[in-house]
């Protein structure tokens, strides 16, 4: 079965689809048969072609990464809070004895 590229002409998506013999696919997110088959890049690889897919995934990957990091952060800033006060709390029983 081959591999096709298609972009659905309804809804603009693009996507990939594996197509037996005389099979039409649908798209898959608006169900629509109105497509327009891509030349696929398959096999070929340029520099730009690369680097745009990283660029892609990168982007699409970022607000990911912030959230985690920002969570991360929240979670560093509790942990030493939380040392902070232990610290305190152990410094002052100390003192009293």
């Amino acid at each position: 079965m081959p591999l096709y590229e298609y972009k659905c002409r309804g809804c603009g998506h693009q996507y990939e689809a594996l197509v037996r013999g005389g099979e039409v696919p649908s798209c898959p997110s608006c169900k629509g048969q109105d497509l327009e088959r891509l030349l696929s890049a398959f096999g070929m690889t340029s520099k730009e072609h690369t680097k745009s897919l990283v660029r892609a995934e990168r982007k699409r990957r970022a607000p990911v990464r912030l959230g985690q990091a920002h969570e991360e952060h929240q979670a560093a800033l509790k942990e030493h809070d939380e040392h902070r006060q232990h610290f305190a709390a152990t410094k002052t029983n100390y003192e009293n004895d």
